[in-house]
């Protein structure tokens, strides 16, 4: 079994090149794959994303999905954030659990986390 999480955005582009640009999303399927997508499949650091477009979707409403990602350096990562037109909501912090950790938003507002073993 897998399982694929599947974010619903109403700017399938800017939303793809956020992750193309910040964690190195590489395009694996598209649907239709001719015209206007309406289904974008990416593999994130070998994890499956898949992207669905509907205009209607509001971005920034609040969310109940968190996306954590494991990176090689987060600092690093953390960079290239808002060039890529996400939101750093704060500085990286190194947990009790052995993970240096930073939050940020991706274009829509969704939540992500970088994360990097310490």
């Amino acid at each position: 079994m897998t399982v694929q999480p599947i974010i619903v955005t109403p700017d399938l582009d800017r939303l793809q090149r956020f992750y193309r640009e910040v964690l190195g999303a590489e395009e694996v399927a598209r649907e239709p794959a001719e015209g206007p997508a309406f289904f974008v499949g990416l593999e994130v650091l070998g994890t499956p994303l898949g992207m669905v477009h509907d205009k209607d979707v509001r971005p920034g409403e609040p969310s109940r999905v968190l996306l954590s990602c494991t990176v090689d350096n987060v600092d690093a990562t953390l960079e290239r954030v808002e060039p890529a037109g996400g939101k750093v909501l704060g500085p990286p912090n190194d947990m009790p659990w052995g993970e240096r950790v930073a939050h940020t938003q991706d274009p829509d507002g969704n939540t992500v986390n970088l994360t990097q073993p310490i």
